[in-house]
């Protein structure tokens, strides 16, 4: 595959779900962002061969969250747009799908990201009511419309949480954070481990408030700029984290809200193509995808989604850990990004080779559990966020890498 350039990014500032961004849907903060990016990049959106964006939970009034964000971003007509889904890696589906395009002659400038509004996916009511209600409005008398009202009963009224739908796999029919609780216990992994990790995951982005600045373009809600994340907290320590409750086991259990990636909203833009974009446009490119891998993995396990994709990438490349100067991990949870990396160090299940992530190499501007993690636009932000340090640290090499709800992992290796 000839590599992709990232030739520029931005994103917003990440807000813990019904906070400062719980206005905006999805399109709206896409169209934030892309607006943004072209501002910062000065192109002509004429040049754009295609927009693609990923959304786990697109609004139902924006079908085709993309061509949404497009056009209300300014970008002409016969600039096609198409979303992508891919749950927590459609923010990487949108890169790689652009890669794909391009190797295949099909552009060579593509528009991309991810987006997602947590705040707004809806409740949602039964079946059973909407039938009842359909048949409530095609009765044609006083009778058989009283009649068909009662029929409807208070249950056939309960919502149904859609973000809980969302977030419970289908499959297997377990919350996410109860496939976490699974890898804690198979991998002993405790309690005092995860809140340690997830306090880490604090210090490490309140430390890169500054760099931060940079990946950043400020949204105007209210009459005011968000500017900054939101979600990270100076008193996030290991003995604060211990008090807080178990969300999924309330006896046994070891995952809390401290230690899991917090429910976000968010959107993130970059702006890829071929070599030959980027010297027509004049545009430095921060960094190019050399190679990426997607693997599926047991559902009931699906936080283990980044090993087998990153020996896929392996076997792809011949890459091995001693060659990376940094990686990217989502923290979905603490338990699960713990498993990952002591999977990875020492194989349980098979001859595979030992991958092993120096700590000082690992998500050094902290992850989701601090940062949040809104699902759509999460892989594009590990991206951004590695290629920025990637330059801040005048390295080479970057692996960003991420489980994916379903049982599936992502893995990217980013060269500047």
């Amino acid at each position: 595959m000839a590599p992709l350039y990232i030739l520029a990014g931005t994103r917003t500032p990440f807000a813990r779900m019904g906070t400062d961004l719980e206005a905006m849907d999805a399109a709206d903060l896409g169209r934030h962002v892309t607006s943004a990016l072209l501002t910062r990049t000065g192109i002509d959106p004429a040049e754009i061969s295609e927009v693609i964006f990923g959304c786990v939970a697109q609004p139902v009034d924006a079908a085709n969250v993309a061509r949404v964000i497009a056009l209300r971003a300014g970008i002409p007509f016969h600039v096609p747009a198409s979303t992508v889904h891919r749950n927590c890696a459609s923010g990487t589906e949108a890169v790689t799908t652009a890669a794909q395009r391009a190797a295949t002659g099909q552009g060579d400038l593509f528009l991309v990201g991810g987006t997602e509004s947590m705040s707004q996916i809806p409740l949602l009511f039964p079946h059973a009511a909407a039938t009842k209600l359909a048949r409530f409005q095609h009765a044609h008398s006083a009778g058989k419309k009283l009649a068909r009202l009662a029929s409807i009963k208070p249950r056939d009224l309960k919502p149904r949480i859609g973000l809980q739908l969302g977030l419970t796999d289908p499959f297997t029919g377990k919350l996410m954070g109860e496939t976490a609780e699974l890898l804690a216990l198979e991998y002993d992994i405790s309690r005092s481990e995860q809140d340690a990790f997830a306090a880490e995951s604090h210090r490490k982005a309140l430390n890169a408030l500054d760099s931060f600045k940079r990946e950043i373009s400020p949204v105007p809600v209210h009459g005011r700029a968000i500017t900054s994340d939101n979600g990270i907290r100076d008193d996030s320590t290991p003995d604060r984290l211990s008090r807080l409750r178990p969300l999924f086991d309330a006896h046994t259990g070891t995952v809390t809200a401290g230690n899991s990636s917090q429910l976000t909203d968010g959107a993130v833009a970059l702006l890829v193509g071929t070599e030959a974009a980027a010297q027509r446009l004049d545009l430095e490119p921060l960094g190019r995808l050399s190679a990426f891998a997607y693997a599926g993995c047991d559902p009931e396990r699906m936080g283990l989604g980044p090993i087998p994709a990153i020996e896929r990438l392996r076997q792809q490349t011949g890459l091995e850990a001693s060659r990376i100067d940094l990686v990217e991990l989502n923290e979905a949870f603490a338990a699960q990004a713990l498993a990952v990396l002591k999977e990875l160090a020492h194989p349980k299940h098979s001859d595979r080779p030992r991958f092993e992530i120096p700590p000082e190499n690992l998500n050094r501007r902290g992850g989701a559990i601090a940062l949040g993690h809104p699902v759509g636009a999460t892989g594009a932000r590990l991206l951004l966020t590695a290629l920025d340090q990637l330059h801040e640290l005048r390295a080479h090499r970057a692996l960003c890498t991420l489980c994916i709800g379903g049982g599936q992992g992502a893995a990217l290796l980013l060269e500047r």
